[in-house]
């Protein structure tokens, strides 16, 4: 496992809010929440924003909300908001259009401090489902998956992440590879339901953290009174112990957290399993991904 790119402690504000049909509503709410997060003290280094912040969840609805990435108004507001801000964003997700394929993607987009695009991660596992008597959904119907592992530094505030949505946290190779490839961090914008987050949010979380040594965020769309898709909420921050340093409920909120370099340090220190992995009997899944930032 390569070094921990986490120099310093990192305060870090989770946003959890809901998404309307109304796409210029949702832009102002999440200016709002954003200038509301940047007022707190301390104030965070870092925001992360939920899956879909700006267009319902919904496989009919997601091309009438797709941007093309740098150039729609979504990316654009979030990169001046973070330069004006000075302060860097995981920008949950958008609908993505890209015109080279025609295909549309789940995207979450990363600026730094100075409003630049440092990373960009299309899903990966699209969400196609059935489970009898609770829910039907797939995203596949609509949206293509992504083709990286993601991995990025944000060298202003000295920490290295992996990043990945919502239903790539059910594949653990993702946060192996982010780990392995020096992140301490990894982050989840997702927005499990009422019917699997309950059973899973919390632990999925827990065993991302702990598999990995890491710390993981994950940031949720808060539920939606209006109706529609009903996301679970919870959002959270667990250490790489695996305690939950934070939870959310399910109304809209923020919740701030610090993360401290020491406690990665410690928990690799005392349980290496780092070094202990045995490759000459199983595949080391970082050894040859196709990783990238951009």
């Amino acid at each position: 496992m390569s070094a921990v790119t986490l120099s310093k402690s990192l305060q870090v504000a989770l946003l959890q809010f809901h998404a309307s049909s109304d796409k210029a509503a949702n832009l102002i709410k999440v200016t709002e929440f954003i200038k509301k997060a940047v007022s707190n003290n301390p104030k965070p280094q870092l925001l992360v924003l939920p899956e879909c912040f700006q267009s319902p969840y919904a496989v009919d609805q997601f091309k009438n909300y797709a941007e093309k990435i740098p150039d729609g108004e979504t990316t654009q507001l979030l990169s001046k908001l973070a330069r004006e801000n000075k302060i860097s964003i995981i920008g949950g997700s958008i609908p993505e259009f890209d015109e080279l394929d025609g295909g549309l993607y789940n995207t979450s987009v990363v600026f730094n401090s100075f409003g630049e695009i440092i990373a960009k991660h299309r899903k990966v596992h699209l969400f196609d489902i059935s489970i009898p008597g609770g829910i039907t959904f797939k995203e596949s119907d609509s949206l293509r998956p992504g083709n990286k592992a993601t991995v990025f530094e944000i060298p202003e505030i000295e920490s290295k992440f992996g990043l990945a949505i919502c239903y790539d946290i059910r594949f653990p190779e993702l946060a192996m590879i982010a780990s392995r490839r020096g992140a301490g961090i990894m982050a989840y914008p997702g927005a499990f339901n009422t019917i699997t987050g309950p059973k899973f949010w919390t632990k999925f979380a827990v065993a991302r953290a702990i598999d990995n040594q890491n710390y993981v965020l994950m940031c949720s769309p808060a539920r939606n009174p209006s109706g529609g898709y009903q996301s679970y909420g919870h959002s959270m921050v667990v250490d790489p112990n695996g305690n939950v340093l934070i939870e959310a409920g399910h109304d809209e909120e923020i919740i701030y957290c610090e993360l401290k370099k020491e406690i990665i340090e410690e928990a690799r220190k005392s349980i290496p399993i780092s070094i202990q992995r045995r490759f000459d009997i199983y595949d080391d899944v970082s050894k040859d991904p196709i990783v990238s930032a951009l």
